[in-house]
């Protein structure tokens, strides 16, 4: 019966070890697929040896410090691409939020939707309870809900799929310079 007992706990302590292990720095960083703005599947393997990928979550499409992140990113999203790194925003809202959030502040890269947490779990981003705004856009009144409200983290990824930086007290207003700036560091 001891046996047995220690068998379960060996099992559990496992288990837990897996689910609860954050990327690191050179970890690789597993294949995951989301739903974008157009309700098409993206694919982190589609960038694999291609391009890097920057990958910043945040909590919510439309509320005042994420504009202001995505804005940021948009403005420099010419330094972006001249770098080959691919844009990825993604947040816990639906994707109909995420059309409307990218028309309406003109962002052209990438929004995922991630309703239910589970990219966020994947790179251990806090998430809590989601929730429901209204924001008005060219006159007409929307209702944007979420699955989860992800925590602000942003991680870049190198060609070859490893984890290469990672930022989990982002400043919505400089987290693309920062990003910027390390990548440039890096490349020199």
């Amino acid at each position: 019966m001891k046996k047995f007992f220690s068998y379960i706990c060996l099992l559990l302590c496992t288990f837990m070890n897996l689910t609860l292990h954050a990327l690191n720095i050179s970890d690789s960083v597993p294949n995951f697929e989301a739903i974008d703005a157009n309700g098409k599947t993206w694919s982190l393997n589609k960038f694999h040896l291609k391009k890097y990928v920057l990958l910043y979550f945040y909590p919510a499409a439309m509320t005042g410090g994420c504009t202001k992140q995505a804005c940021s990113y948009r403005d420099s999203y010419q330094d972006w691409q001249k770098l080959g790194v691919e844009v990825v925003g993604i947040s816990g809202d639906l994707p109909e939020n995420l059309s409307l959030f990218t028309k309406a502040e003109k962002l052209p890269f990438t929004l995922l939707s991630d309703p239910d947490g589970k990219v966020a779990q994947l790179f251990q981003v806090p998430q809590k309870k989601g929730g429901i705004i209204e924001r008005f856009f060219l006159g007409d009144k929307y209702t944007l809900e979420r699955g989860v409200t992800i925590k602000r983290w942003t991680f870049l990824i190198s060609k070859s799929g490893k984890l290469i930086y990672k930022n989990d007290k982002v400043d919505p207003l400089k987290d693309s310079a920062n990003v910027m700036e390390f990548i440039k560091n890096k490349n020199q």
